[in-house]
């Protein structure tokens, strides 16, 4: 494992007194912090907070892996039927460790993470595959997803259309360990299911079979993965809360959020780690954006994640970041070695404005837009950190993982909040059942019509 978080531009001496932090303000954290870890600690301990224990969780892999060889030499297809967090981890291990063109290789099987119920994208995508030689892959803890139960009766109806009762032979399930819809499916059908641990939310499963399997599939080394996933756990149990790559991470965000920086840009220059931007945006909205304390205080605290892609970005976003408010947070993704590194070469010898990029690489090109962004940001007082990967491989993906989850929950323990609920979903989903006629549900539909009705004076 060989990445490194880089908050140099974040502190006073670089951005200045008005918008710079300074080693006293970390220092003021550090008593909270170390209670904040220890409850973690504890947590592990007693399983109350699996995440924190995956790393370690090891026995699963090769079952995995042993399926996933299977699976190989059986489908030319594989559908990831989730949304969330049973989808965006899944979709970044992929890109950024199989690429965005792996369908256009000869590799098997293709992938698809279909992570939405658009009934033409998913028309599409039936147009394209054989149902009868792709694997469907299930995942949802209850089983009672509303988007997942849709795409799986979607994908099931034209299976059977084509297979009859064997449709089954085609299913895969990750759920929870006992209860939830899929588990009563599978007691019908003989379906291979792997397990979610308990007390692990959709945002923080990827290091579980919710992302390792469609991973291992794509021919991704997923012991690697643990392994960096290990490495960075180590550095986040860190004592000395100073050299806590989470704690540091965490703490930065939280003294900002307090100076009103609201907004936390994740901003990639590399096209392989773009996803890991997603899958971010989620973790942290989802998780820190609540509306009440531990102590039931209103407080509606969280900061509002961005994505952005460097350079595509510095031609979109960053005349805003750098002239803008200043209430942004930005956190670099950066790459020092490509695996492509060959010079490019001018063959238009008579325009000499192209010379200063002959014998450079690609990646001198984009390294260099990314340090000259760091700087105008950095020159305007614009704080900004960067987490720098070596290169993109599997440990250092799987060490970001944990890192970022990790400062989550050293993040919402300085806010006194819960970062592992999620109320203002849940009640998304109460509405999307009434509407949909879920037995139960009767009179909240009621409401939701009355509301409606009103709506409409306001129409135009």
């Amino acid at each position: 494992m060989d990445i490194h978080l880089d908050y140099s531009n974040v502190m006073e001496v670089n951005v200045g007194n008005e918008h710079g932090l300074t080693l006293d303000d970390f220092k003021g954290l550090v008593p909270k912090g170390e209670r904040i870890l220890e409850s973690l600690r504890k947590k592990s301990e007693d399983h109350s907070l699996e995440f924190y224990n995956l790393p370690f969780a090891e026995k699963e892999l090769n079952e995995i892996e042993n399926y996933a060889k299977i699976a190989r030499n059986r489908f030319d297809s594989y559908v990831h039927l989730g949304i969330g967090g049973s989808a965006l981890g899944p979709i970044a291990l992929q890109t950024s460790l199989s690429g965005y063109y792996h369908n256009l290789s000869s590799r098997k099987p293709k992938m698809f993470f279909p992570d939405n119920v658009d009934p033409d994208w998913l028309n599409e995508l039936l147009q394209h595959i054989d149902v009868t030689k792709t694997l469907f892959h299930v995942v949802s803890k209850s089983g009672s997803t509303a988007e997942t139960a849709a795409q799986m009766l979607y994908f099931v109806h034209h299976m059977a259309k084509k297979m009859g009762e064997n449709f089954y032979k085609n299913l895969l399930f990750t759920t929870d360990p006992v209860e939830g819809l899929l588990n009563r499916i599978a007691r019908e059908y003989p379906i291979k299911c792997f397990r979610i641990p308990p007390g692990v939310g959709g945002r923080f499963s990827v290091l579980t079979p919710v992302g390792l399997i469609s991973a291992a599939l794509a021919g991704i080394n997923i012991h690697k993965i643990l392994h960096g996933a290990q490495e960075m756990a180590k550095l986040c149990n860190n004592n000395n809360l100073l050299e806590n790559p989470a704690f540091i991470y965490a703490a930065i965000h939280y003294l900002y959020m307090r100076n009103r920086k609201n907004i936390s840009v994740m901003m990639a220059y590399s096209n392989q780690l773009r996803d890991l931007a997603d899958w971010y945006r989620q973790l942290w909205a989802e998780s820190l954006g609540k509306r009440f304390n531990t102590k039931g205080e209103k407080v509606e605290v969280g900061q509002t994640p961005i994505k952005a892609l460097g350079a595509t970005d510095q031609h979109s976003q960053v005349q805003l970041y750098i002239e803008g408010p200043n209430d942004k947070v930005i956190t670099f993704l950066e790459v020092e070695h490509f695996k492509e590194n060959s010079p490019l070469k001018n063959h238009f010898t008579y325009i000499p404005e192209f010379d200063y990029l002959d014998g450079k690489t690609l990646a001198e090109l984009l390294n260099s837009e990314k340090r000259a962004t760091e700087l105008a940001l950095t020159n305007n007082q614009r704080p900004n950190l960067t987490i720098r990967f070596s290169s993109v491989n599997e440990a250092n993906i799987g060490a970001f993982f944990f890192l970022l989850e990790a400062a989550t929950a050293f993040t919402g323990g300085l806010l006194d909040i819960n970062a592992f609920d999620q109320p203002g979903v849940e009640e998304g989903k109460i509405a999307t059942y009434a509407l949909m006629g879920r037995k139960g549900y009767e009179q909240k539909r009621e409401e939701i019509e009355e509301l409606f009705a009103r709506k409409k004076l306001f129409y135009l």
